[in-house]
């Protein structure tokens, strides 16, 4: 297996830039990791055409006796597949080079083969012992070569993928209790234990894309209606007007986390970070005020706009650290009724004394210090009255979506998500909130894609009314 940057910087010429066949954004990180993207290990991986072909293509097929026979056939210097149907008898798949395509693997393994890591996504507002690193690393539920995916070398450069990758051996085993089976033309197929699930929104990833229903990918690339549950050994039915042809849109699930496959022309049309940067200070440029402290409000920069909201591994970056970032510009808003102060102290009381007075501001400046711990913590944030119009609900800061590549379109950001407050353009939060994402081993609910937290059902997101200056 060559490495990406190896590959690309082999492939690059003064003038003509790399062939890119597309990108993977894991949902979940707004912008990047939270310790940051580093080598193999980031938030998104895009896919460029390599200096040479490394796809591979089923050739010969071995129906051996014994588990012996097939490891001797899987031990030659080529990619197989080998089914285990029982303890006397294995088939082997084995597989040939493909000058036509390049190949490109992704599972939680560190191992060479794999081109790009990936972990257990855990949303943000999860308790800080399920973002230990090590707890999840003993309960992921991600394959550790989870899939691959094959594009085509020549134009139009057609993405498709596989469940399962292979290993550092050239291998991929399906064991005994693997759901496998013989296909109507004599060759093998299977599932991988949790599977892959694909999901093509209908429209592409435009203004006008609708769900569509999720289905599960084979080893040999097969679509398949879901299993009851993930790991059941009974497969669902054949769905064979749908293909594993990705589209720009198209969602990947790994039991543990969920990619984002954006095409390169797809890509071209999305507004950029840059583009990102300049709705941000359009939008301060404007001087919304506090209707209460009537001091002018500003969102962060999008380095500092609580870029690594959602949370795999622990910790969080400086770039991400919302901490460091949040001051008395901040934005914050009342998600019943979507009017946006900044932080005070009012709660809707009528009548107070001044040791009350004293001791809520007291207590505003101990939420200040540790507003990362309000703003994350399920059911942390209290419900307070809005002064503008006596709406009770939760008050949580609002955050600027960084990760360009889940916007539909480049309008300004208007809406926020209910209730983690992540900012973006209308469509974008109208399509995010009815599209079902993998919860689990058998559930599906509607998510933020830059962190991850479930939205409410009952309103997924919100218009933000902002108040100009008084001058």
């Amino acid at each position: 297996m060559f490495s990406v940057d190896q590959d690309i910087s082999s492939c690059t010429t003064p003038s003509k830039p790399p062939t890119k066949y597309g990108e993977l954004i894991i949902l979940g990180y707004n912008g990047s990791l939270p310790n940051g993207d580093r080598g193999r290990r980031k938030s998104h991986f895009s896919l460029f055409k390599r200096a040479r072909a490394n796809g591979v293509k089923p050739s010969t097929v071995h129906a051996v006796c014994s588990p012996q026979a097939a490891k001797a056939i899987s031990n030659k210097d080529q990619h197989s597949i080998s089914y285990t149907l029982s303890r006397a008898q294995t088939v082997v798949v084995e597989y040939t080079h493909d000058s036509t395509t390049d190949m490109f693997q992704i599972g939680r393994s560190t191992e060479s083969p794999i081109d790009f890591v990936v972990t257990d996504t855990v949303p943000c507002r999860l308790s800080p012992a399920y973002r230990d690193s090590s707890t999840l690393f003993s309960q992921s539920t991600i394959s550790r070569f989870a899939c691959r995916i094959i594009c085509q070398r020549h134009p139009p450069y057609t993405a498709r993928i596989y469940a399962a990758g292979f290993d550092s051996s050239k291998n991929i085993f399906l064991g005994e209790k693997a759901a496998k089976w013989k296909t109507p033309d004599g060759l093998m197929d299977g599932l991988t234990t949790n599977g892959v699930l694909v999901m093509h929104p209908r429209h592409g990833f435009t203004q006008d894309s609708r769900a569509s229903a999720w289905r599960e990918i084979s080893v040999c690339g097969n679509v398949f209606s879901l299993r009851e549950t993930r790991s059941a050994q009974q497969r669902g039915k054949m769905v064979e007007k749908e293909s594993h042809e990705l589209r720009d849109g198209s969602l990947i699930d790994l039991c543990g986390v969920t990619l984002l496959w954006r095409t390169a022309e797809g890509l071209a049309r999305t507004p950029s970070t840059k583009h990102l940067e300049v709705l941000r200070q359009e939008l301060n440029a404007a001087r919304p005020q506090c209707p209460v402290g009537l001091n002018t409000l500003a969102f962060p920069s999008l380095r500092g706009s609580g870029g690594s909201s959602g949370g795999s591994s622990g910790g969080s970056s400086s770039s991400g650290n919302r901490d460091a970032v949040l001051d008395a510009k901040q934005p914050w808003v009342y998600l019943k009724c979507g009017h946006v102060h900044g932080y005070h102290g009012w709660s809707g009381q009528s009548r107070r004394s001044q040791e009350d007075e004293d001791e809520e501001e007291e207590e505003q400046e101990q939420e200040m210090a540790s507003v990362h711990e309000d703003a994350q913590e399920p059911g942390s944030s209290r419900e307070r009255q809005c002064p503008m119009c006596r709406t009770r609900g939760p008050y949580v800061p609002l955050w600027l979506g960084c990760e360009s590549a889940f916007y539909l379109d480049a309008a300004p950001p208007t809406h926020a998500f209910v209730p983690c407050g992540h900012v973006c353009s209308e469509k974008t939060a109208a399509f995010w909130s009815q599209i079902p994402l993998p919860h689990g081993t058998h559930t599906f609910h509607v998510a933020c894609p830059f962190c991850m937290q479930p939205l409410r059902r009952e309103r997924c997101f919100i218009r933000l009314i902002f108040q100009g200056p008084l001058d």
